[in-house]
């Protein structure tokens, strides 16, 4: 596979074997999953590995071929956001949806600049990797891109949370406009995250990117939300991170949780969006959208739906993060707690008055968790921020031994070591 292959860990976990929110290694040792969003409704759930068996048993072929399951899937699917995005094309990956979703801002503007936050991720295809400040493109970036600062609400551009951070990060966005208009490329689109999940996932209310969308509408352009991390009732309080937040997205891009495991992505638009994508580029994936594809993410929305799992991630989210600022009271490390559902996590710092980032001793917890069995990571601006993103069956229980170990690893680790 060649050098510098990414794995978690000072010791990378060797699994062979998962099972709801379990994994085991292959030294027979088992892990509480507190991190994987791939095995959305958990690992290898019965539901949709006996779709997936019964659909392969079946047919799988493309789609130049007419088949139902695609059709099913997406009127599902779209029947989840609010109009009107009623349209869906399915890749095989998040990069895929992100390629294209830029394509249909391209098509519907005429123009080529996009703008994102200079702490996010989007993708590895060559013209979504130009989007990413952490993971820089080998050739440089593309006089057409533009990056903004992330969102921070413990340290808020304009020094204050609220009004003054949001009207702060409109005013970056204005500037980055401006730049691409001077520049002659023109503004074709802002892409985000709306929960600005790898920035560390701010604490930001209802509302908080008004100004912003208010920005990117007068100037024309199109407004892209990735909800690959966020998606699927992740949050807890809504399907969407755009409807949490308030947002009201053109397109749509997703990924990982779709269908459990089995690759699938996707973009959701307005029917006009779509239209003018179909017209400007000849678009065809091969294996997107294919028959056991779809039976698989089919399953997925079944199973979110049978086991209340949205319910699930609300009520078991807000019992964790209770946890943690119980956590914070005993160790000054913790900061600042944040999340919404079960996607949640603690920053950690060396000092509380002057937030400076503890982020190698982050790094040092979430070795030590992985060696006493709960695997999580960090991300966040300055690596600081433990990122807690389990699969959605977690419970009580589970958070609870994830919370006393967290506790334990804490005492036992001193900071200033």
């Amino acid at each position: 596979m060649g050098p510098n292959v990414s794995t978690f860990y000072d010791e990378p976990v060797h699994l062979v074997k998962g099972e709801g929110v379990w994994v085991w290694d292959a030294g027979g040792n088992r892990y509480l999953d507190c991190y994987n969003n791939v095995p959305h409704v958990g690992h290898c759930h019965p539901t949709v590995v006996e779709a997936i068996c019964r659909q392969a048993a079946t047919l799988n072929t493309h789609t130049r071929y007419l088949h139902e399951g695609i059709l099913d899937y997406i009127e599902r699917l779209t029947g989840t956001f609010a109009e009107p995005l009623s349209t869906g094309i399915l890749t095989c990956t998040g990069s895929e949806a992100n390629d294209i979703a830029l394509r249909m801002a391209e098509a519907v503007t005429g123009k080529r600049g996009v703008i994102a936050t200079d702490h996010t991720y989007h993708g590895n295809t060559t013209a979504v990797s130009q989007l990413s400040r952490t993971n820089p493109p080998t050739g440089g970036y593309g006089s057409h891109v533009r990056h903004v600062p992330a969102p921070d609400s413990y340290r808020p551009l304009g020094g204050e949370p609220g009004e003054a951070h949001a009207s702060a990060f409109a005013t970056k966005i204005e500037e980055a406009i401006a730049s691409l208009e001077k520049a002659g490329h023109g503004f074709s689109a802002i892409i985000i995250c709306p929960y600005f999940a790898n920035e560390g996932f701010p604490d930001l209310p209802a509302g908080w990117l008004d100004p912003a969308s208010e920005v990117v509408r007068w100037a024309g352009g199109i407004i892209i939300a990735d909800e690959v991390q966020p998606g699927f009732g992740r949050i807890g309080t809504h399907m969407w991170g755009h409807q949490r937040i308030g947002l009201t997205p053109d397109i749509v891009t997703l990924g990982k949780p779709m269908a459990n495991g089995h690759p699938v992505g996707g973009v959701v638009t307005a029917p006009d969006v779509m239209a003018a994508f179909r017209k400007s580029f000849r678009y065809f994936n091969t294996f997107g959208g294919n028959p056991v594809s779809c039976a698989a993410a089919s399953a997925v929305l079944d199973v979110l739906e049978d086991e209340n799992l949205m319910r699930n991630a609300d009520a078991v989210g807000a019992y964790a993060r209770d946890g943690l600022k119980r956590l914070a009271e005993r160790h000054a490390v913790i900061g600042d707690v944040r999340g919404s559902g079960l996607f949640f996590g603690a920053e950690m710092v060396l000092d509380r008055a002057t937030k400076e980032p503890a982020t190698q001793y982050t790094a040092r917890v979430a070795n030590e968790m992985r060696r006493r069995g709960i695997l999580l990571n960090r991300l966040g601006i300055h690596y600081n921020t433990l990122k807690i993103r389990p699969p959605m069956p977690f419970t009580r229980d589970n958070a609870d031994l994830l919370l006393s170990t967290l506790d334990a690893v804490l005492t036992d680790l001193p900071v200033d070591a």
